[in-house]
């Protein structure tokens, strides 16, 4: 039962062929069994789970139905606060942490009717491509345990392709969903900024941070955006735009659908031919159903990374200042004074990642030095936002690869931070423009690893996303469980 979609799991429970405590005491058998090699979830709260079960199964003989997800078990990566439950973000500073209050992404899972089967592995702080910076040891990729999973969220990708969960909620800061996706071999999406409450989510760089859904089809993607969108008042990035209904946008054609090739994007260097082969495969079948592929440019994409690369350290330098061992999370014992407790504190506390990256945002914001970089890199944000503004008003998607290469083994790129940060060259600029994307499965490398296509969207315009992904995931047929 494992295999079964997001949507058949919550048809056969609403049916009563299957109770919700049957349901989530198989996937937790199942997690008992892998999680150890695989390492996907940090905190498993197996009891909670069997009662929010048992009560789903007592609300369905009553006739009470809470949501769509009603008794299907799901994860949510370690970054979404949850009230009384250890919330950690991979970090030991926060390794004992327990929130007092429900993310409102959390409170939406709970509303959907869901079992939440525990938190799943991450990046610490989300600061990272390969799930190797988590304080808790790194993810393992369920296709080839010697290969990364992808990150930041890539325990929620690991977990959803083992068949530990039948979906999850990562969290995408520049392409820490979609990448995770295209080396496990899921689905993940990445909605328009703004489209999902921040509110709860731990912050990592406030103007790029965005949650979305991680599941094994395009339709259950479609459902989970669904649930976790909306409108939050809480949240003063939240736009009030009225969510559409993404399920029924995947049943819809791509004829006449343009569909944009950015040149930029295939004469990358370090464009692995396997990839190429896939996502032309994925072009190829698009076409077959009738959208027009449109050659575009988008001319500043060049420049992405190492904007990001200034952006998101300075931000997360702001951020994570609140990290001082006074108020909540780990504190360094010391003899000496506040400053000294604070300095061995976030010495002790932060990972080598966290750190580098503390260090390049706060040179970055520095006296004599904002202006050289923070203040030039948001212009070439503005200039990669003005490229895609013009590309959407030729075509109506623009398909690239996810990453450029199949998942690599795990330590192959610790050594070397800079080598890393190019597993998110095809995934960066959405975040930076803050439109949506999604990665869907387009093939298999020749090593038996995943391939992933990414399609890029406008500002809200998602259901364009689901419908030429699902025509994908029609046309090319993958396993939805990675051969354990």
């Amino acid at each position: 039962m494992h295999e079964w979609t997001l949507l058949e799991a919550a048809q056969k429970v609403r049916a009563n062929e299957i109770s919700s405590r049957e349901l989530t005491r198989a996937v937790l058998e199942r997690i008992e069994r892998l999680n150890p090699a695989i390492n996907a979830y940090i905190t498993v709260l197996a009891e909670k789970a069997m009662r929010d079960a048992q009560s789903c199964d007592e609300a369905l003989a009553k006739g009470l139905v809470r949501g769509p997800l009603h008794g299907v078990p799901v994860g949510l990566k370690d970054i979404f606060c949850t009230r009384g439950i250890r919330t950690t973000c991979g970090s030991r500073i926060l390794q004992n942490f327990l929130p007092p209050y429900d993310a409102a992404v959390t409170e939406k899972i709970a509303a959907s009717g869901a079992v939440l089967l525990g938190k799943q592995n991450m990046d610490e702080f989300a600061m990272g491509s390969s799930t190797e910076t988590s304080c808790f040891g790194p993810t393992r990729n369920p296709w080839a345990i010697d290969r990364i999973p992808g990150g930041s969220s890539g325990g929620t990708a690991a977990a959803v392709a083992a068949g530990m969960c039948f979906a999850g909620v990562g969290t995408d800061t520049g392409g820490s969903i979609r990448q995770p996706a295209s080396v496990c071999g899921v689905v993940g999406v990445k909605p328009t900024y703004g489209r999902v409450s921040r509110y709860g989510m731990i912050a990592f760089a406030s103007s790029l941070d965005q949650g979305g859904a991680v599941a094994r089809t395009v339709p259950d993607a479609a459902v989970m955006l669904s649930v976790i969108a909306g409108h939050d008042r809480r949240d003063s990035t939240s736009v009030d735009i009225p969510v559409p209904d993404y399920l029924a946008a995947t049943e819809k054609s791509v004829k006449g659908m343009k569909v944009g090739l950015p040149r930029e994007y295939f004469g990358a260097g370090g464009l692995d031919p396997a990839v190429r082969a896939a996502v032309e495969k994925a072009l190829a079948s698009l076409a077959e159903q009738g959208a027009e592929a449109v050659e575009i440019s988008l001319p500043h994409t060049e420049f992405a990374l190492s904007a990001y690369y200034i952006l998101a350290p300075a931000e997360a330098s702001s951020n994570l200042a609140r990290y001082d061992g006074v108020r909540y999370g780990y504190r360094a014992e010391t003899d000496g004074g506040l400053i000294e407790m604070m300095s061995k504190t976030r010495a002790q506390g932060f990972g080598a990642e966290v750190k580098r990256r503390i260090m390049i945002g706060t040179y970055a914001l520095s006296a004599g030095y904002y202006e050289a970089y923070y203040g030039k890199a948001q212009k070439v944000r503005t200039l990669i936002r003005r490229d895609f503004e013009s590309a959407f008003s030729k075509v109506d998607a623009i398909l690239t690869p996810t990453a450029p290469t199949p998942a690599f083994r795990l330590g192959e790129k610790l050594a070397d931070p800079l080598t890393m940060y190019l597993s998110d060259i095809f995934t960066i600029p959405c975040n930076l423009a803050g439109i949506p994307g999604i990665s869907v499965p387009c093939g298999i490398s020749p090593d038996g690893l995943p391939i992933g296509a990414q399609i890029l969207g406008n500002h809200f315009r998602e259901e364009t996303l689901f419908t030429a992904a699902a025509a994908i995931e029609r046309a090319i047929p993958l396993p939805r469980v990675a051969p354990l």
